[in-house]
């Protein structure tokens, strides 16, 4: 037996199907075009990998559509070339993903070729050479750019043991340590029909959408042990400063705070702060640090949604001797949101901004069937869409300073720039 549930019943216009092997179905009946988009979300990501096999996630997903039970590369490529689809891989820090979008008719063939690449990919070893060396110059090139150096040592200082310390792609050492032995483990481990969530929207019916899912995937069962429980550790605030001498053309300044996770009551008002700080022309940063006193090459803050506690950044890449007085500008920035109300009218009007581009963010049928498919993979249900509007709505002015009192009194600090420029900032 499915279990379903009806959109009447839920204030969602999806309908949610659990086959009995624990797969998560989720459906957007859309007949506007004739397209369907699906995104095949599996509950691991980085965040389950070892520390010493930081990238192992990475690496599965680049070689994952590479080969699989009876199809090489190539053919796998054909098969999806031939009909005009889409189909591609990527892993994040909470979940692997597999995205295809096909015309109507041909979704049954290309959600079949899905089934194979998930179910029994075959990981030539000549394909997770090359996708190695790929990553490797990835890696590489990273460490050219002053940004992600600088969020790089922040993400270290702040998360230490925890898997969000590292990038997807791993370091040049683990990337070098893997072996294909370690992603058939891994595949096996996570791979499973209860850690999945298949999210569907176009043109198709539910029932037609369940009944195509079950076809390919109904017959997949789960292993007798329980999924693998994750262990992380606790994470100790310890902000400290990270300084990296780098002979660039400017220097990059970025303060991050330890911050909730999605679940927190007071993830929202971090969410519009981090909007109200960072996001756009119109921002607190750029205005105050940018057009007042041009001291910005460019200024932003982000705020992300994660399972496991977020990193709350605010950053700013500046001429060298303006170092000093722009890392006095974020902070004071920063701290301004503990010490002093945000105006009634400055507050809406990062409401009206982060809802908006919510509203813009779910027009094609790959963006509902991406926005639905996380929120049940990441555990907070398809009415977390609607759940997110009317806790944005919801944040006042006292709400907002209480978070910022609460999270943002403790930043780690990471620059990166000329030697002189970065030590004269912190003496």
């Amino acid at each position: 037996m499915t279990q379903t549930v009806n959109p009447s019943l839920s204030h969602s216009p999806i309908h949610r199907t659990v086959l009995n092997n624990g797969i998560v179905v989720l459906v957007a009946e859309n007949p506007a075009a004739d397209i369907i988009a699906a995104r095949i979300f599996v509950r691991a990501g980085s965040c389950a990998e070892n520390r010493e096999q930081a990238g192992l996630a990475h690496l599965l997903s680049a070689v994952m559509t590479k080969g699989c039970d009876g199809l090489s590369s190539l053919e796998i490529a054909e098969r999806v070339e031939s009909v005009g689809a889409s189909l591609s891989t990527d892993t994040a820090n909470d979940y692997f993903l597999l995205s295809l979008k096909t015309v109507t008719s041909d979704f049954q063939e290309i959600l079949a070729l899905a089934g194979l690449i998930l179910r029994s990919p075959t990981f030539p070893e000549t394909q997770v050479e090359l996708e190695r060396r790929l990553a490797l110059q990835d890696i590489r090139s990273q460490k050219e750019q002053p940004f992600t150096i600088a969020f790089d040592q922040l993400r270290q200082a702040m998360y230490q043991n925890h898997p969000y310390a590292m990038s997807v792609l791993g370091d040049e050492t683990t990337m070098n340590r893997l072996t294909g032995a370690d992603l058939v483990n891994y595949h096996q481990t996570h791979f499973r029909p209860d850690n999945v969530v298949i999210s569907i929207a176009g043109r198709i019916t539910s029932v037609d959408a369940v009944k195509l899912v079950e076809e390919v995937f109904g017959d997949w069962q789960s292993p007798s042990e329980k999924s693998p429980i994750l262990n992380l550790p606790e994470i100790q605030v310890q902000p400290q400063p990270q300084l990296q001498p780098l002979q660039t053309q400017q220097s990059i300044v970025m303060l991050g705070y330890l911050g909730p996770a999605v679940n927190s009551p007071d993830y929202a008002a971090l969410k519009l702060l981090s909007t109200y700080l960072g996001n756009g022309l119109s921002s607190r940063l750029f205005v105050e640090l940018r057009e007042k006193q041009g001291l910005a090459y460019e200024v932003s803050a982000f705020y992300p949604t994660r399972l496991y506690p977020a990193s709350f950044v605010v950053y700013m890449g500046t001429a060298p001797e303006n170092t000093s007085i722009a890392l006095q500008g974020l902070w004071k920035e920063v701290d301004l949101l503990c010490s002093t109300e945000i105006s009634a009218d400055a507050l809406q009007a990062a409401k009206n901004k982060i809802l908006g581009q919510y509203a813009l963010g779910k027009q094609t049928n790959g963006q509902i069937a991406q926005i639905y498919g996380w929120y049940e993979t990441l555990g907070l249900g398809i009415d977390f869409d609607r759940n997110f509007q009317e806790l944005i709505a919801a944040v006042n002015v006292a709400d907002a300073m209480a978070a910022a009192c609460r999270y943002l009194q403790e930043p780690y600090l990471s620059l990166v720039g000329p030697e002189e420029a970065i030590n004269s900032a912190i003496a």
